[in-house]
């Protein structure tokens, strides 16, 4: 499925749009995560136990966001977004976001 953060794809047109479509993952770190993280932040620097969580948490939310394009029979989504928060100290919400479409190829 095409994932685009543009509005429009060169050489496709929009057949029929489906509607909004979202996956939602909400994470948390473990315990051992969250003492590792607070450790480094008292040294400074990048948090890699964060970073790679949110990472993950990114790439889930896309995959939910494609699975449910695909249940409404879309192949592509346009004006892929991404929204985050914190829900409490420990856990982060991560939603990927945009417009399920059937597209096809425009004609020479």
């Amino acid at each position: 499925m095409l994932v685009v953060t543009t509005e429009n794809i060169t050489g496709y047109r929009v057949k029929e749009v489906k509607g909004q479509v979202f996956g939602l993952v909400v994470r948390s770190r473990g315990l051992a995560g969250n003492i590792m993280a607070g450790l480094r932040s008292i040294i400074g620097g990048e948090i890699t136990e964060y970073t790679q969580l949110l990472e993950e948490a990114r790439r889930h939310a896309v995959d939910r966001m494609v699975k449910n394009a695909h249940r409404m029979g879309a192949n592509a989504v346009l004006m892929m977004r991404f929204d985050s928060s914190e829900m409490g100290q420990t856990m982060s919400e991560i939603v990927a976001y945009g417009t399920a479409v059937v597209i096809e190829p425009v004609a020479p």
